[in-house]
C-alpha cells in the first residue's frame, strides 16, 4: 500500500479518519472555504467544544487539515492535496476514464484528460466498447 507523500500516512489512515459522521461533516465544511474557524465548528456541530477537538486532532494526525492558531482562536485548512492523492489512489484500485469539468462552461464530459476535444478544452467523449445493442456507458464517479 502507498504513502501519501504529503502527510507520510497509508490512505487506510485517512479513510479511517474520514469514516465518522462528526468528521465527515467537518471536513464538507472546510471545503467550501478556504479557512475555517473553530468557532464556526462550535456553532454547527451538535458536540461539545472538548469533542470537536478529538475530531480536529484525528483529521490533523490523518494530514487531512492544517491548523493555524492566532492569539486564543484556532483556524482550520483542508488539505486538498491529500484529498487529491486519495483520490488518485482509489482511481488506481480500478482505473477508468475520470470526467473533465470544463473550464468555461462547467460541463461534464467523460474520458481521458489527456484527450482534448478542439476548441472546447473539454476531453473526446467516451465510445461504447461494443457495437452491440444492449452495450452501455459504464456510470464514472465525479471528482474535485
Amino acid at each position: 500500500m502507498t504513502t501519501d507523500g504529503a502527510s507520510g500516512r497509508q490512505p487506510i489512515e485517512i479513510l479511517k479518519a474520514l469514516s465518522d459522521p462528526v468528521r465527515w461533516s467537518i471536513i464538507e465544511q472546510m471545503a467550501s472555504v478556504d479557512e475555517l474557524p473553530c468557532i464556526t465548528l462550535e456553532n454547527t456541530l451538535p458536540v461539545s467544544k472538548p469533542t470537536i477537538t478529538y475530531h480536529t486532532k484525528i483529521l490533523y494526525q490523518a494530514g487531512l487539515i492544517s491548523t493555524r492558531k492566532s492569539g486564543r482562536n484556532f483556524y482550520y485548512s483542508l488539505r486538498r492535496d491529500v484529498v487529491h492523492k486519495l483520490v488518485d489512489d482509489l482511481w488506481q484500485l480500478a482505473p477508468r476514464p475520470r470526467p473533465v469539468v470544463g473550464q468555461e462552461n462547467g460541463q461534464v464530459a467523460f474520458g481521458h484528460p489527456q484527450k482534448r476535444a478542439e476548441g472546447h478544452g473539454l476531453p473526446a467523449p467516451v465510445r461504447k466498447r461494443s457495437a452491440s445493442p444492449d452495450s452501455t456507458e459504464e456510470a464514472v464517479v465525479l471528482t474535485w
